[in-house]
């Protein structure tokens, strides 16, 4: 058990390193850290938190720096925070300003997170759990080639190249649409596949291009993140001159970041910070990642998480992650006419 003396001491130091990146002596904390005791009580507590595995000393005569196991009491001390308001205005405000599509929500809060947190802002688009549709529309291409555009809930579009085996002229295509739409409107593709309607040999291969098309959707584990904020990364001391930058910049171009970085519990809600070897990729074990889900976890949902060194501003990145995922989230929540679990926790 840590001492509540040691665990003041503790923070004290943390914040010190975190602020200014280099190691914090026991005269510093003797001299700025209002303890009211003297420098040898400090320099006795600072020695019994370097053996409990709290602190670590690079240099013998080198003040200490947190370790991962320091970090983690400092973050888990931290008491209910909140971003402030003016810069949840400005989020807000600059969120109306924008038109009212997904890639276009998710690219800003990519930016505006790096750009608040000064560290790299991973935000991926929101998948739905199982796509359900909300229109199809068959388009005449040539010949027998029709162009098959389907609407899923949440605003995504997609299409698809298809043959049939006659042409068939607008009119009739128009025809299969609005019957298939009459019939599947608002299913799943397993529901689609099941469905016992009474279908042309045309209207059923429609049917079956429409379920593959789904299917696909289905099928992605996610869909590629957008990125920002690596020139933030790169002016941190700790990676200035690293091969962990090298490593991080690898995943990235394998487009393995968000596989790697995600928790195996990150469904529950609410943020989660995973510190330094709490990373199972070693390529990120200098790290410390904080990470949410947003949007409707039962309908769709994405993550947003800032990656950066262990000592990154915790008290400032916790609670703009939140704030975000909690715009985000209403935002989803409005393309499928719901509610957010965030608005809904406020009822």
């Amino acid at each position: 058990m840590i001492t509540s003396r040691g665990g003041r001491i503790l923070n004290y130091i943390v914040r010190q390193y975190i602020t200014n990146a280099v190691p914090v002596p026991s005269q510093a904390v003797a001299d700025k850290a209002n303890l009211e005791v003297s420098p040898a009580t400090i320099r006795n507590e600072m020695a019994q938190l370097e053996r409990d595995g709290y602190l670590i000393r690079p240099h013998t005569s080198a003040g200490c720096i947190p370790s991962d196991k320091g970090y983690r009491y400092y973050v888990e001390s931290i008491e209910s925070i909140s971003l402030p308001r003016e810069e949840q205005y400005m989020i807000s405000h600059t969120f109306h300003q924008v038109e009212k599509e997904v890639e276009t929500w998710v690219s800003l809060t990519a930016s505006l997170l790096a750009r608040l947190t000064h560290n790299v802002a991973l935000v991926s688009l929101p998948k739905a759990t199982d796509c359900k549709l909300k229109h199809l529309e068959l388009i005449a291409v040539q010949d027998a080639r029709t162009l098959m555009v389907i609407v899923l809930d949440g605003a995504m579009v997609k299409q698809k190249l298809i043959t049939f085996d006659t042409a068939l002229a607008q009119p009739d295509l128009a025809i299969i649409s609005n019957k298939l739409n009459d019939i599947y409107a608002g299913l799943s593709r397993n529901e689609i596949a099941r469905s016992k309607a009474e279908l042309t040999e045309t209207e059923k291969k429609a049917s079956e291009h429409l379920v593959d098309m789904m299917q696909t959707e289905d099928s992605k584990e996610y869909q590629e993140p957008y990125l920002e904020g690596w020139h933030f990364m790169l002016e941190q001391p700790e990676f200035a001159h690293s091969d962990q930058m090298r490593d991080l910049m690898e995943l990235v171009e394998q487009r393995g970041l968000l596989k790697v970085i995600l928790p195996a519990k990150l469904s529950q809600p609410g943020v989660q910070v995973i510190i330094g070897k709490e990373n199972q990729n070693s390529a990120i074990q200098n790290c410390s990642v904080v990470i949410c889900r947003y949007g409707l976890p039962k309908e769709a949902s994405g993550t947003i998480a800032v990656v950066g060194p262990t000592r990154m501003p915790y008290t400032l990145t916790i609670p703009t992650v939140y704030y975000f995922s909690s715009v985000l989230g209403q935002l989803v929540g409005g393309l499928y006419g719901k509610e957010s679990r965030e608005e809904q926790a406020k009822q």
